[in-house]
């Protein structure tokens, strides 16, 4: 983890924020990873309370959990809790992808191939996690087309909440070389808008949340967690 540049004001506690989101979203801190503040304020060229209030930032948009006895550490889900936020996912971005792709313009349409032509050099240099960075922003660019700000803001936060899910399913499938299941279901959302069919649209991201559910209930079980 870099070193925060020194700035005076509140834009330190952001930039500690920034920093300590980037490396659990990257992976750099995985799920049940203790962060200990004095360590991070140390690492991050600061003092202990910028790091102290970017942990209760990051307890409260679901990355960070706290207790009595670890102290804070990077939040670990349940299945359960996995697949009640895919749950409430899969409505929302239903949703999202019909309001999306009847509105989507050609540039939105051209920001689609930019951003899966990113995914695709991604998985071929095996970095997951640009993979989804690239991912996530090719749907939010649909998402987006929607008009509703409120829609797609509720929509990234749950994405924050399940990203070392998604990681750690990203990481395994390129690991066993094959990543045509990253790339499926984006590619056929993309016919689907360029035809202009928002049904089959909605229809394929209905189907991709259905095949993440069955990987959640057969890779973790009933009391697994990640």
């Amino acid at each position: 983890m870099s070193e925060i540049q020194s700035e005076i004001g509140p834009r330190i506690g952001d930039q500690v924020f920034e920093a300590l989101q980037a490396s659990i979203l990257s992976g750099e801190y995985r799920s049940g990873d203790r962060l200990r503040i004095r360590q991070l304020a140390a690492s991050l060229g600061t003092s202990v309370m910028p790091v102290r209030e970017s942990l209760a930032r990051l307890e409260a948009v679901g990355l960070v959990e706290t207790s009595p006895h670890r102290g804070a550490v990077v939040k670990t889900f349940t299945a359960e809790e996995l697949l009640q936020i895919y749950s409430v996912r899969r409505i929302l971005e239903v949703e999202a992808t019909v309001q999306g792709a009847r509105k989507l313009d050609e540039v939105g349409r051209a920001r689609l191939d930019e951003e899966f032509a990113a995914m695709e050099a991604a998985l071929d240099s095996g970095d997951a996690s640009k993979y989804l960075d690239h991912d996530e922003e090719l749907l939010a660019t649909i998402y987006s087309a929607s008009g509703n700000p409120v829609l797609v803001e509720t929509i990234r936060a749950l994405w924050l909440r399940c990203r070392a899910y998604k990681l750690v399913g990203a990481r395994l499938e390129i690991a066993a070389a094959d990543t045509v299941p990253l790339l499926k279901h984006q590619r056929r959302l993309m016919d689907a808008v360029d035809v202009g069919d928002p049904a089959a649209a909605a229809e394929v991201t209905a189907e991709s949340f259905d095949d993440a559910v069955r990987r959640i209930r057969a890779g973790l079980g009933d009391q697994a967690a990640v």
